[in-house]
């Protein structure tokens, strides 16, 4: 009847057992009922229409479609996040092991022999004998203080944080691939340009080459048109280095070898998308880092309760049994053995490493809580940053291509009066100059209206939302490929 009660006893313990850590609420931030920079934006209809998923679709490219499936299954840093979800996920379960009973199997045969010497030897006892035993080990600690709850509590939170660090990595290749895509289109337009301004500059040349070979304009002349054919051919090979390093960049991001990937140029550049930004309470479960940042804050939370538990004393339930034997005859009833009862334990004195641990987990939480309020700063800053660039960005934008409209005016001009002899030939350089300028800078212009669009999406989440998170038994639960 003492093992029964012992079990109830234990039972009564573990029903009446207290939690030391501090109750947990997410950490609160105040925000703004509109973004400032929303001049430009209005309410998407319905209310959330961030693009989820492949948000890149929205682009309409084939190409960066396919470039950004390669992420998931080819990119080595993507890989190695994760690696560390799944070693997140099995600490999760391995910090759930002490609330359950410990339980170990032992057995072994030894042959052996006593020193003639031994102290207090009888001269009955044998010099050579045997020692046989099998034997089963059980403990258990009732956690009254809920210092294994609040382990598996941090544990699962850290598996979740380690969920979201692989989701905002995803994001970042993912954006980071369409930026550079994006780029390289860029550069796939200004190489088209020069090249189409570098037999516009040619044909003016032989133009004046012509005039000045009728002696009816000045050497002078000839030589400016030819630097300004030079320039722009140096400019293109300027354009077709830069290309490359971004293919390099492309392919890194891939997973493939430099030598051995490859895009065929396409000046056409993409269309850019409508993105609606939402409201600012929306970000808080948009953005992956910020619930990687709140997950942390549990953790840490949690970690408190542990610390303050070891103050306190522990109690344990120990169970041994087996049968030993100088002889192979372990089955016997007369050979068997066994032991059980509770053990106490109250920490006394220990030079003040409880209280140290106990200060290094408060001080762990203040951290967490100051990096959650950063991580969603920082977040609402980089959606109105990438708001308030669009915005400029798109007035900038129309302002280049009336001044497009300009320059090629005043080209045709210039090149007309030089024709007829009634301008010389640096009013044509410089209009020319200004065309090209101005080409350049428009397509610039939408090069970097693309890159601040993917940039505000990824501000956005991505598509991301917090739901996406592993539950608690998801996050204990071992990878497929795990031994």
């Amino acid at each position: 009847m003492r093992v029964p009660r012992l079990l109830v006893l234990g039972g009564s313990a573990i029903l009446t057992a207290c939690n030391l850590a501090p109750a947990y609420r997410p950490p609160r931030t105040e925000t703004a009922p509109a973004y400032a920079e929303t001049a430009q934006w209005h309410p998407a209809q319905p209310a959330d229409t961030l693009p989820r998923g492949a948000w890149w679709e929205r682009f309409g490219d084939p190409t960066l479609n396919e470039l950004e499936l390669k992420i998931d299954t080819a990119n080595p840093n993507l890989a190695a996040s994760i690696a560390r979800y799944d070693e997140a996920r099995a600490y999760a379960l391995q910090s759930r092991a002490g609330l359950y009973p410990q339980v170990a199997l032992g057995a072994g045969l030894s042959r052996n022999r006593q020193s003639d010497n031994r102290p207090l030897r009888t001269g009955a006892s044998r010099s050579y004998y045997s020692s046989n035993e099998i034997d089963a080990q059980a403990s258990y600690e009732f956690d009254l203080w809920g210092k294994y709850r609040n382990t598996a509590v941090a544990g699962t939170a850290l598996a979740q944080a380690s969920a979201a660090d692989f989701a905002t990595i995803r994001l970042s290749l993912q954006a980071e691939l369409a930026k550079d895509y994006f780029a390289l289109r860029g550069l796939d337009a200004d190489a088209q340009l020069l090249a189409q301004t570098v037999d516009a500059y040619r044909q003016a040349r032989d133009l004046t080459q012509r005039l000045f070979d009728g002696k009816i304009v000045a050497s002078i002349d000839v030589s400016r048109a030819q630097t300004q054919l030079d320039t722009a051919e140096a400019q293109a090979s300027d354009i077709a280095a830069n290309r490359a390093v971004m293919a390099y960049a492309i392919a890194a991001l891939i997973g493939q070898q430099a030598e051995s990937f490859s895009l065929v140029a396409n000046p056409t550049q993409s269309a850019l998308p409508d993105i609606p930004p939402g409201i600012p309470s929306e970000l808080l479960q948009r953005r992956p880092d910020i619930a990687e940042a709140e997950r942390n804050v549990k953790a840490a939370n949690a970690q408190i309760g542990v610390a303050r538990a070891a103050f306190y004393p522990t109690v344990s339930l120990s169970l041994l049994g087996g049968t030993q034997s100088t002889g192979l005859d372990l089955l016997s009833i007369g050979n068997s053995f066994w032991s059980i009862g509770p053990n106490l334990s109250l920490p006394i004195f220990t030079g003040g490493a409880l209280r140290a641990v106990e200060s290094s987990a408060y001080a762990r939480s203040r951290e967490m809580n100051a990096n959650y309020r950063a991580v969603v700063l920082n977040a609402f800053a980089e959606v109105e940053q990438n708001l308030a660039l669009l915005a400029w960005l798109s007035k900038e934008s129309a302002s280049e291509e009336s001044a497009v409209t300009a320059a090629q005016q005043t080209l045709i001009v210039a090149l007309t009066l030089y024709r007829e002899g009634a301008e010389s030939y640096l009013e044509v350089v410089t209009a020319q100059t200004s065309l090209l300028l101005a080409q350049q800078a428009a397509l610039d212009l939408h090069t970097r209206r693309l890159q601040a669009d993917v940039a505000l999406i990824r501000a956005l989440g991505g598509g991301w939302n917090e739901s996406e998170l592993p539950s608690d038994r998801e996050a204990i639960k071992l990878a497929p490929n795990s031994p």
